[in-house]
């Protein structure tokens, strides 16, 4: 196997831990960490994790109604528990330049406090410029709305790309709970949004902005940003 050296990537995670009009809990769906986060430590990728506040991260319950091996196996990990899931960094730890990518996992909690931090989108900004990539999976992809190229234009206009469809919120009968419809906030922005059957894996590759419609696609997106890298 062919391991990746010195190479960095930022996990960006929310810190929401309620829908704002319902009283119903979320946060982050876990498998779209743990999948993506079990790959990039088999190749040797280093991860650091951020979120909009720094700190705890709550999770949302329904995903861990259906964990398998790779979320049993962090989740009672408490190093992992204590330190990716109880102490992000806040933005202003960070450094872009040490990172060769950045990725935006999801959960509902992300529609609130995704598209709202611009300090986590100029990150993912300088990033981008610097030649790495920018990936973001299911609600994640609400982070990739305000981050902007290099003209200043939005990042997403005129990118192929994925992301939670309508037909999936509807599904999930979240259509009316949550502030707008990833779906529907892509396309506005002008990007070529497509996705694949609800609920089964689907990614999208266009340049180095890379995405994956739902959880089922956490594992092949994390694979797929590893080839890219190399």
């Amino acid at each position: 196997m062919e391991y990746l050296i010195m190479t960095k990537a930022l996990i960006v995670l929310t810190n929401v831990a309620k829908y704002d009009s319902l009283d119903r809990p979320t946060g982050l769906w876990l498998s779209e960490l743990t999948h993506f986060y079990d790959v990039m430590r088999d190749h040797q990728v280093e991860v650091d994790v951020v979120s909009p506040t720094g700190g705890y991260i709550p999770l949302d319950p329904h995903s861990m109604m259906s964990m398998d091996v790779t979320d049993w196996k962090y989740y009672q990990d408490s190093d992992f528990r204590n330190q990716v899931l109880g102490a992000t960094l806040s933005p202003d730890q960070v450094v872009p330049q040490d990172y060769d990518l950045i990725y935006y996992a999801g959960g509902h909690g992300a529609m609130w406090d995704f598209p709202a931090s611009t300090v986590i989108a100029d990150i993912a900004s300088q990033i981008y410029q610097n030649n790495g990539i920018v990936a973001a999976i299911c609600h994640g992809v609400a982070g990739l709305l305000p981050i902007k190229d290099e003209k200043g234009e939005p990042l997403v206009a005129n990118k192929r790309l994925t992301g939670f469809s309508n037909t999936e919120e509807a599904a999930n009968e979240t259509t009316d709970a949550v502030p707008f419809l990833a779906e529907d906030a892509l396309k506005e922005l002008g990007a070529n949004y497509q996705a694949g059957p609800s609920f089964t894996s689907c990614v999208q590759v266009d340049g180095r902005l890379l995405t994956g419609q739902n959880p089922q696609s956490a594992r092949d997106l994390a694979e797929t940003v590893i080839e890219h890298l190399g």
